[in-house]
């Protein structure tokens, strides 16, 4: 038997968001070929239902949630019906993002700015606040949310100002969560910093990179599956997909 065939989330409900597509479609195959039922969310109704076809064939199931991740009141609900359902929630993958515009910040425009962190942040911190409960009524609740290296590397880039700034606060999501569920709760909350994958994002903001130079995001998925299982106990730290290491947030030097 190989690990593929053990179910380790047999019975489990897992939410994952912008699960039509990208990371988010890999990481919901890998959590349904694990056992789980995948709630996924997404804004296509047409590529929610391929998602499902294909859980289905891997022995699973889904609940299709097709809204707009910016619909903070029908976030709301979403906590309150997954509670109600299934009485809890094991896990979290926070994956619904958006590029934004590559510009210098004084000449981003308002509007933009705004989607982008209503998309990248709001949007994870409404979901926390709505799922807060049904995690914590799992035995063992694990959050996962996607940041990036444009966040907190060294080098720091010009011109991806609303991406960056907004993949930073996610950061301070998880350290923040994470520090109010640990020893209280049975919660874990790690961050997961895919790097460049072949995606529509990442072809968005390099057009002119070979996108089979690129892992993809089925190469992502089995390693960002390992913190959604009960068995992982990291928490408050970043799992960086490029070095494949655990990292810990640094004070500034």
């Amino acid at each position: 038997m190989t690990d593929r065939d053990v179910k380790t989330l047999l019975g489990r409900v897992a939410l994952v968001t912008g699960a039509s597509r990208g990371i988010g479609r890999a990481v919901a195959l890998a959590l349904a070929e694990a056992g789980a039922h995948v709630v996924a969310l997404a804004r296509t109704q047409g590529a929610l239902e391929e998602l499902d076809d294909d859980i289905k064939s891997l022995g699973s199931q889904a609940t299709l949630v097709p809204v707009d991740i910016k619909d903070f009141d029908a976030l709301d609900r979403l906590g309150a019906a997954i509670h109600q359902r299934w009485g809890r929630l094991d896990v979290f993958v926070g994956n619904a993002g958006i590029l934004g515009p590559l510009t210098p910040l004084a000449h981003c425009d308002p509007k933009s700015w705004d989607q982008v962190m209503a998309v990248n942040v709001t949007a994870n911190y409404r979901l926390i606040r709505s799922l807060d409960l049904p995690l914590r009524m799992s035995d063992a609740g694990r959050v996962v949310l996607l940041s990036s290296g444009a966040g907190h590397r060294a080098d720091f880039k010009p011109y991806w100002g609303p991406y960056a700034i907004s993949k930073s606060a996610v950061d301070s999501l998880v350290r923040t969560y994470a520090a109010e569920t640990l020893n209280l709760t049975r919660v874990r909350v790690m961050a997961v910093n895919p790097g460049p994958l072949r995606t529509h994002m990442r072809a968005a903001a390099m057009p002119g990179e070979d996108p089979l130079d690129l892992e993809t995001p089925e190469d992502l998925a089995p390693k960002l599956l390992q913190f959604c299982l009960p068995s992982s106990t990291e928490t408050g730290r970043l799992y960086d997909f490029p070095t494949d290491r655990i990292l810990s947030f640094q004070a500034p030097a």
